[in-house]
């Protein structure tokens, strides 16, 4: 297994990292805990988790994912062995059952934290993330920015980081870091930290070959602020197996399940797949295994976030680590991406 540097740390994280998402809803305890157990094996060192996870949210499941993470910690003593991620939950009709107000104050935050911490079985996280922006902005499948006039939202990125820090200092928290934020969040982020506030390190984010925008603006800023981008749905929730192609996807499937989730789905993210299944057959790989291998080596591209819901998935994914794509196959994918660029955006 590749180890990368975090930026702005001396700590190292494997290439792939192992995404828990499924864990309490299409995956049971034991199932997770297997997961866990086969990844560490294979030396993935990194696990990131949210308080809002399992997927969809509940009120009924929040914090599963979790608790299980926890219990898994707890029965293995392998705290130390993992670089473990969770997550603050921000405002979202999805999220209004966490709590009542789902702002990034200091007093939320705080709450957040301290269950998590709770729920994990665990002293310290090594990288809190803020889930998404408090503000209106273009996430989640929304190509383009509109501007909301209602939009309540007060600008307090200083306010954020110091509510951030507090934790940082006691040690309950190591590092921070963003996820499904733009170009223009990430600067004001990082024109706001100092020596008395943390520097966000990270940026969680959909990338797959059906969703590239990130290489518009936020690769640039990864470039140049040194920001290592964690890329979650490399497949495209399963699109990318090309199982939804062939009809040969399992009853448990995220899509047969939660057919809202459609992001992925749309009749040119069909044609786009298509294609580079076609172009994976080509030369000697799976659909899957090409999807993975070019989200891996993208140079802003710090871990890629995998998931899976049974061992099979999540060898396959894993042993993508060790594909390494060629020049011909970097150039016939951005081929068709030129013609079928973004289409889950």
């Amino acid at each position: 297994m590749e180890y990368r540097l975090l930026p702005h740390t001396d700590v190292k994280v494997s290439k792939i990292c192992l995404g828990t998402m499924t864990f309490g809803n299409q995956n049971t305890e034991s199932e997770g805990h297997q997961q866990m157990d086969y990844a560490l094996e294979q030396g993935v060192n990194f696990f990131d988790t949210a308080e809002l996870y399992p997927v969809p949210a509940t009120a009924a499941t929040q914090g599963e994912t979790e608790r299980i993470i926890g219990s898994w910690l707890q029965k293995t003593g392998h705290r130390d062995k993992i670089f473990l991620a969770s997550k603050v939950a921000g405002p979202g009709d999805y999220t209004k059952h966490i709590r009542e107000n789902l702002s990034f104050s200091k007093a939320h935050i705080d709450d957040a934290v301290f269950k998590s911490l709770k729920r994990l079985q665990t002293d310290y996280i090594d990288l809190y993330q803020l889930h998404w922006p408090e503000r209106d902005n273009n996430r989640f499948g929304q190509r383009g920015f509109v501007n909301n006039p209602n939009n309540p939202w007060v600008e307090n990125f200083e306010a954020v980081l110091d509510a951030l820090h507090d934790h940082v200092k006691a040690g309950r928290i190591r590092y921070v870091g963003l996820s499904n934020e733009t170009p223009w969040g990430m600067m004001r982020f990082l024109q706001a930290s100092n020596e008395n506030r943390p520097r966000m390190i990270t940026i969680q984010n959909p990338y797959s070959l059906l969703c590239r925008p990130f290489e518009v603006g936020n690769a640039e800023v990864c470039h140049y602020e040194n920001v290592g981008l964690l890329a979650y749905s490399p497949l495209g929730f399963g699109v990318l197996t090309g199982k939804y192609l062939d009809d040969s996807a399992a009853d448990n499937a995220r899509l047969r399940l939660f057919p809202r989730f459609d992001r992925y789905s749309s009749p040119q993210s069909e044609a786009a797949t298509k294609r580079y299944q076609k172009l994976a057959a080509k030369h000697g790989l799976s659909i899957t295994q090409m999807a993975l291998a070019f989200v891996n080596d993208r140079p802003f591209v710090t871990s890629n976030i995998i998931g899976a819901t049974n061992l099979d998935q999540l060898k396959e994914n894993i042993e993508s680590a060790y594909i390494q794509l060629s020049d011909d196959i970097l150039l016939e994918i951005d081929r068709i991406h030129a013609e079928i660029p973004d289409p889950a955006v």
